[in-house]
Order: structure tokens, then sequence, then C-alpha cells
């Protein structure tokens, strides 16, 4: 995993810039732009300069360590085709025999440089190939032209702007301001998008910076800038019976964790005690067992709060203490498993708050639940480069309330809008309420995402209900994990894989009838079967458990009084209505709710993004 970052220009001759660089050229711009993502890749850094192209990379080494350098050119002199390159291509063994019996010859043992041959052989159509999660650029300099591609699911990151002759693009929008021609700007549709908190992909809350799409390609050249769909979902009818499903689904799953297990440094799991992360770390270590030998163990790890047994409470979305779980989980499965305890302090602590707002470029988190991950994330990379998660099995096989919730299911709306309602999202200052008009565009919104969702001309409205609830899962909401997930880990230099986001995987899952996702009357019923004598029985009958936050009183306490100072940072009052916001800072710390806690959250937050990246408002 790395952060990738370049510029291209056919108005200038950056190579030339390059070489007459005094301090304030092409050579100063592009290394700025590379060091805002020293973070993600702390192992190595490299340039490649053209005429009108400019490719940087940071590097986090996780296969051939020694080989995989980049950016990696397609030979050493005079190169035709130079690639940056972030993620993991989980089939890159497979192509490498495939595209050496074609003739290519390999210099390396790096996935990096399967890529590379891939581009050489299949051209754009590489994508087509590839397994795995990843975000790229190939400049190829026969043609004068950029690719940039990203994964199916939208794992990794990939940003972009329009600059004078061309653009510039890079892991993280950070990338992107350290170019003189792309200034940090908010106007009010990109707070439109950041605070109706549906997820687009595509424009983001920055002016003139987008998202590129996930399983989409962007080619950049002198007739202009394309972008193009290389996968998405789509409506197949099934025809397996419902033994031949579930033994698909955990072979799917099954190969999906077994084949992202590859790394040259330090694996573990993320296992919190659902059933979801439980399966991951079953699957992976029984595999570690047969590659490495029986005493092969594996390391997992789970996060918890100071006093969370004592003073846990239930609340809209969560049913219990994760901790018991994921220890008994540990030793059922026979990790080396260690929980991370988290107090109020670290939680509060303003470097540790502003690393997370830093890292994620946004003002929209869910406050301590951030923090507590990012802090994750430092721990287990003391010991750990890489880590497997449980992500989107909850998307995949229908895990959330929502897909069960009659009342979720009528409503003409974003189903995780109906969770906490209005109480936890951003209070807006009123002025600028009236000008966003959020629940207009949530509703134009919402039309135009189910009237995108695919339908089989034999499918029932109940059936296709759940399709639609199912596909924006998949399109809107887990894509804010995955972001999460990404920045957060990649901050502490940890790459974190997905399994379930295996997009043949989510291609039969989707396609699967609901009648089988909960053939015994709950929810993730196929995931079920597949972790019956893998995971405890505690475990498979547990109820779905969100991500845990901490419910200390001296927490809420310490969140209160940095919101308060909060609201005096510049232009926090123009956006956030002190209204509102007061109105939870006068109730009681041990008395708060969840969801005016999250609005206080967003208030601190908003208050970290404004004074870190200083932007132009244009509202």
């Amino acid at each position: 995993m790395c952060g990738i970052t370049g510029w291209v220009s056919f108005h200038q001759d950056i190579g030339q810039s390059f070489h007459q660089d005094t301090g304030h050229g092409a050579a100063s711009v592009i290394q700025a732009m590379i060091d805002t993502m020293a973070l993600r890749g702390p192992d190595a850094g490299g340039v490649w300069l053209g005429r009108h192209a400019a490719l940087g990379h940071r590097r986090l080494a996780v296969i051939d360590i020694e080989g995989g350098t980049q950016p990696m050119t397609d030979r050493p002199e005079h190169p035709q085709v130079v690639l940056t390159y972030s993620g993991e291509v989980y089939n890159h063994h497979r192509l490498r025999s495939e595209l050496a019996a074609k003739g290519h010859r390999f210099e390396t043992r790096s996935d990096t440089e399967v890529v590379l041959r891939a581009y050489q052989e299949w051209g754009d159509a590489l994508v087509d190939h590839l397994e795995g999660m990843y975000a790229f650029a190939v400049w190829d300099d026969r043609e004068q032209r950029l690719l940039l591609v990203r994964d199916r699911l939208g794992v990794k990151p990939l940003f972009w702007a329009e600059t004078d002759g061309g653009l510039v693009f890079g892991s993280e929008p950070k990338a992107l301001f350290a170019h003189p021609e792309v200034t940090p700007t908010v106007d009010a549709e990109g707070l439109r998008e950041a605070y109706s908190l549906l997820f687009n992909t595509g424009p983001t809350v920055w002016a003139g910076v987008r998202e590129v799409h996930p399983g989409s390609l962007l080619v950049l050249d002198r007739d202009g800038i394309r972008e193009r769909r290389y996968w998405e979902l789509t409506a197949r009818p099934h025809t397996d019976d419902p033994k031949t499903t579930t033994e698909l689904i955990g072979g799917l799953v099954d190969r999906a964790a077994r084949t992202q297990l590859e790394a040259d440094v330090p694996l573990c799991s993320l296992l919190s005690g659902g059933l979801d992360s439980t399966v991951v770390t079953a699957l992976i270590a029984d595999e570690l067992r047969l590659r490495e030998g029986p005493q092969a163990t594996l390391r997992s790890y789970a996060v918890d709060y100071s006093d969370q047994a004592e003073r846990f409470t239930g609340d809209v979305l969560r049913t219990g203490h994760d901790t018991p779980f994921a220890a008994e989980a540990g030793a059922f499965i026979g990790t080396e498993h260690s929980t991370i305890v988290l107090d109020p302090r670290a939680l509060l602590d303003p470097d540790n708050r502003r690393a997370v707002v830093v890292a994620r470029d946004s003002p929209i988190g869910v406050g301590d639940m951030d923090t507590s991950l990012y802090l994750l994330f430092g721990e287990i990379r003391k010991h750990s480069t890489v880590a497997l998660s449980g992500e989107a099995a909850d998307e995949v096989f229908g895990g959330y309330p929502w897909f069960h919730n009659p009342k979720a299911l009528a409503a003409r709306a974003f189903p995780w809008l109906l969770v906490t309602g209005d109480q936890a999202a951003m209070p807006l200052h009123p002025d600028l309420a009236a000008q966003l008009r959020i629940p207009e565009f949530r509703a134009d919104t919402y039309r135009t995402a189910v009237a995108a969702v695919p339908r089989l001309d034999s499918e029932r409205a109940a059936e296709h209900r759940l399709r639609e609830m199912q596909h924006l899962s998949l399109t809107r909401w887990l894509r804010q994990l995955l972001h999460r997930k990404d920045r957060l880990s990649m901050a502490q230099g940890l790459e974190v894989r997905v399994p379930y986001c295996d997009h043949r995987l989510v291609e039969y899952a989707f396609n699967t009838p609901w009648a089988m996702k909960n053939h015994d009357g709950r929810e993730k019923s196929l995931l079920r079967d597949l972790g019956r004598g893998i995971a405890p029985d505690s475990v498979l009958w547990r109820p779905k458990n969100h991500y845990p936050a901490t419910h200390h009183p001296d927490y809420n306490a310490g969140l209160q009084r940095l919101a308060r100072e909060a609201l005096d940072a510049p232009h926090v009052r123009d956006i956030a209505d002190e209204t509102v916001v007061g109105a939870a800072l006068d109730t009681p710390a041990e008395q708060l709710p969840w969801g005016h806690r999250l609005r206080l959250e967003r208030v601190v937050d908003l208050a970290l993004w404004l004074d870190h990246h200083r932007p132009a408002l244009a509202l």
C-alpha cells in the first residue's frame, strides 16, 4: 500500500522545468505533492519526470521489499511506459505466468511489475484481468496519454483536479493542494455534499476536486479528459439451489480471505468479536498454519475503552460489549489476541484529534470512533504492517437493521438517515441551511440513486426493494467506511485488506435471493453457515453490533469543553448553528444522548478542519 500522485500538462515542458528548477519550479512542486503522503508510504519515495508528465510515489513496502521501487518504468533508458501504483493485486502470480508465456520478462517479484507488464500487453483492458484493491496511474510516453484506474469497489482512493493543459492527481486531496494551481476552496455545493451524508462519488467537499469513480478509468490526452466505467453491479438471474448457493458463497469467502494473506511483512487480523471479523480471522489463521506449520499463530486485535464493561449502555447502534466476544473468538481460533484499551484523555487529546482530521481531509467523521480507530491502528503498526478486516460483510450479506426493518423498507429515503434522524446531523446556521436546501438535495439524489439500480423483468416489488437497499449500501454507505479505514490506517503506515470486497463475491451475493440470505430468520444467514465450526456459537448468534463508542462521562464532559472552544474558532459560527449546539452543551455530561454528542463531534472536527486547511470559503 502506498501513496501516488502526479501532474500532466501539455502546455509546458515539465521535464525541462525540473532540470532548471531553483526551488520554485516543477521539481519542488512534485516533491511537495509527494511529501504530503509521507505517512502513507514511510519506507521510500520516488519521482519520474518526462516532458509533459511528472509521477510521484511514496511506498509502504509489503511485497518484494527490495524490488518494488516506484515509479516503475518499462525499461531503464528512455522509458515508454511509467507506472505509479498503490494497492494489492491478489492474482498477480497467475497473471505473471500468463504474461511470461506471452514473452514478457520480469525483473522483480512485485505485483507492481505485473500491472506494468499487463498494461503493455492489454492496454486499458488490463482492468478486466486484475483482482484486488488498487489505484494507479500509467503514463504512456508513446501516446502522450495518462490513464488513471481505481478498483471495482473503491477500496483505494484516487482524486484529481484540472489544471492548465492537464490535471493533477493523488491518493488524497492534500497532494493536489501542494500544486500551485489547486487551492483548497469550499463552496455551497461542497458543503451540501459533505453535510447531506449521501456519500456521492465524484464530487467532493472541495471545489474542483473529484474522485475517480470506483470501477472506472479516466484518460487524459490532447483530446481532453474522458472517464468510463469498466465494472458495476448488474442484475442476473440466480439459478442455484440453496445448498449450491451456500457452498459457492462459502468458497468465494474462503478464497478471498486466503488469497489476501500474502505479504513479506508481519500480518494480523482485526477481531472485534462479531461474525464478520471472526470468520475472516478463522480462515486466515487456518491458512497461516497450512503455509507455515501447526505452530504458526496469527496476531489479532480489538479495541476497547476504560470502564466500558461497567459503563456500557446500549443505543440505537450497539447491543453489547465487544471485548468478551473478541477474547472468546481469539481463544477458539487460537490467535495471539490483544485488546487495546483507550481512556478519555487519549480520545480527547488535541494532537490525536487533529491527526484524524488531517488524515480525512474532510470535516465529516464520527468523533471518538475515528480517534479510537486511528489509535488502534497505531498500536497495531508497532507489530504488523498488514491487517485483514471484516469490513463490507454487512453490505454484502444484509447485516444492517434497515434490511429487516419494515419502516426503513417503506421509507423513500437513504436508510442510514433513518437510524438517528436529524439529531446526529450537523446543526447548520439557519442562513446556510436555507442556501444548501439539504432536504431537497437528499430527495433528488435518492430518486436518481434508486433509478440506477438494475432490475430483472421477473423481479417482484418486495425483492427489488431489498435489491435497492443493498445497492445503496454497496455504492454509498460502504464507500465512506472504506474511505475512513483507508485514511486512518494509512496515516499510521498500516495496510488494511478487505476480503468481503472481492468483486466476485459481491456480484454473486447481490443476485442471491433474499429468502436465501436470511433463511434462518436472521441477518447474514449465508455467512453464519460458513462460520459454523470455525467460530464459537456465542459469536454465530450474536446480534449485529456496530463499532464501539466510549460511554465514559469524562469523555462527554471533555467533548463539551472542546466544542465550546470550537464555536469561537474563525468561521465556525458561519457554518454551525450555535443555538442547537448550545443545547447539547447545556445537557449534563452523563445524560448526553449519542446523537447530540455526535453533533458536538462534528463542530469540533469542523474547527480543526478549517484551522488546518484554511480553505477559501466561497459561500
